[in-house]
Formats: structure tokens, sequence, C-alpha cells
């Protein structure tokens, strides 16, 4: 008598349709404000590692039942401007160009720079889920590029350059620059800038569930090839920026109301192109620890 084989997956109502983009999926048909079963959630969590990015449509949850979904995938980083948490959940970091009895009720310049988000934590993020709470008419795209695609793609002599390499991630690195250029982004303590004192990973990691290889550096965050002359180290970066960022590895995700966005911080960069100053925008972001980048 023959075994019967069980499927992996739960058979379950909701649709998971890939983007014809080189990376990028969404879900139809499923309501995250009701209970997810094990088997949709493990369906999700294969989803969401073959495309890297997954768009939910039509979410009309709580920040409470987002974080209560966040947590399903790892623990929740937070994130070191406090002063934008959502007050009544201080696992939510609010996004949002929005000014309020003259002071900004989120930060407003997130995402300025191509970056994997936390990468300059010893311990980077796992992925982020931002949900749609006001969207503006025009602009507010979110700019993705695959690092797995990214590595695979990269020339030779590149390929033979950055193999083995540590690269130093600064939160620092461009603050100032963002303040200069956006008023309502505050200074930071002392206390905070200790908190992300900066670290070193390796140029390409490994992701720790898939196996596959993707560059680990950003222009936001990376500040030197550990080792290299300043000259030579530059000069690396900065191609390795123009490779990762070539239209082949990219999906612009234009945003429709109530979508919700959970993408793979190990695999991906990813970049806001910004809206009108005058056209609202707010965002609910939630960040969900990884682990440590390795190489090998």
């Amino acid at each position: 008598m023959s075994a019967v084989l069980k499927p992996k997956y739960s058979t379950s109502h909701f649709r998971i349709e890939t983007f014809d983009a080189p990376l990028g999926a969404q879900v139809l048909g499923l309501d995250l404000a009701q209970p997810l079963s094990l088997g949709d959630f493990q369906r999700l969590h294969h989803a969401h590692l073959d495309h890297h990015v997954l768009v939910f449509r039509e979410q009309h949850i709580t920040p409470q039942q987002q974080v209560d979904f966040s947590r399903r995938f790892g623990p929740l980083q937070i994130h070191v401007l406090r002063q934008f948490q959502l007050p009544t959940q201080p696992e939510v970091l609010i996004i949002s160009n929005i000014v309020e009895d003259g002071q900004p009720i989120g930060l407003g310049d997130a995402g300025h720079f191509w970056h994997s988000d936390l990468s300059y934590k010893e311990v980077p993020s796992l992925g982020s889920m931002l949900h749609a709470q006001e969207l503006p008419d025009e602009g507010g795209d979110t700019v993705f590029a695959n690092m797995h695609l990214a590595w695979e793609s990269l020339p030779a002599a590149l390929r033979h350059a950055v193999r083995g390499a540590r690269a130093e991630h600064s939160y620092l690195s461009q603050y100032e620059e963002l303040r200069r250029r956006n008023p309502w982004r505050p200074a930071l303590t002392q206390a905070q800038i200790d908190e992300v004192s900066p670290v070193t990973h390796p140029v390409v990691r490994v992701h720790p569930e898939t196996g596959r290889r993707a560059l680990f550096v950003s222009e936001h965050f990376t500040t030197r090839i550990v080792g290299l002359p300043e000259d030579e180290s530059r000069a690396l970066l900065d191609e390795l920026f123009v490779h990762s960022v070539r239209p082949e590895h990219v999906y612009v995700h234009r945003w429709q109301p109530h979508d919700l966005v959970f993408w793979d911080n190990r695999s991906l960069m990813h970049l806001a192109t910004g809206c009108p100053p005058e056209q609202r925008r707010k965002l609910y972001r939630t960040t969900i620890e990884g682990d440590a980048p390795y190489n090998t």
C-alpha cells in the first residue's frame, strides 16, 4: 500500500500572483485581520523567500494586528528615532511628511538613499512591513533592487575584488546631509549616537534561509571597504552601487490604498522616490530582527 503524500502547504482561498518584474508578488483575497493558520503562514513564508517582496492588498488592520503578524517572523526591532514611534505601539515607526502643531508626526525623508534597513546594526533586519495609511495623489513610489541578481550578474573582476571583503556600515553616514535637506529631521542625542556605532559586515552575504548570495552594501549606510585605501574603496563602492540598481534588477511599487508591503532586507535594497511636500503621506513600519550576516 503506497503512502499518501500530504501537501507541503495548506490549500487556502487567497492567491499569490507573481509580478512581471525581477522580484515581487501580490497577495489577493487574504484578510490579515483574521486568524492565520500555520499552513497559510508557511505558504506566505515560502512565497516571501521566493519573491523577496509580498504586497498584501486591501489590508484594513490595526497597528496591533500589524505588530502581531510581524512577530510571527521574529522579534521586532525599535528604530533609534523613538520620537517617531506610534504612541500606542512603540514597535511601529511612523513614516510621514505630515506636520501637526509645528512638529513632524513621523520620519518624512525615510528612504531618500538606497539602503537595506538597519544594516548599520550588528544584527540587521530580516525584513520590514510598511502599511499605507494616507497616500499622496502624486509620487510616493518605493523602488526595490534585487541584490541576489546584482551579485549573480556582477562582472568577474568585481566578483574577485569583493570576495571575502568586509565593509563598514554607519547610521551617521548621510545623517547630516539629510538634516541639511530636511529641516524637520531631528538632531541626534549622544545616547542615540552611542546606540548606532559603526559595524562591519561582509560585502557579499549568504541568505540564512535560502543559501543564495547577495551584495550587502548601500549608498546610504556603507562608508568604506575595510583594508582598502580611501580612493580605492570609494571607487569600488561606487561601481557596486551603480551595478546594483540597473533597471533589470529593479521593481517599482506604486502604492494602492491599504497596501501592506513586506520585503526581505537580506535580499534587497530599497529607495523612496518622494512626493510633493504639500501632499500628505503616512505609513506604519514594523521591522523584524534578522541575524548577523555571514559569507561562508
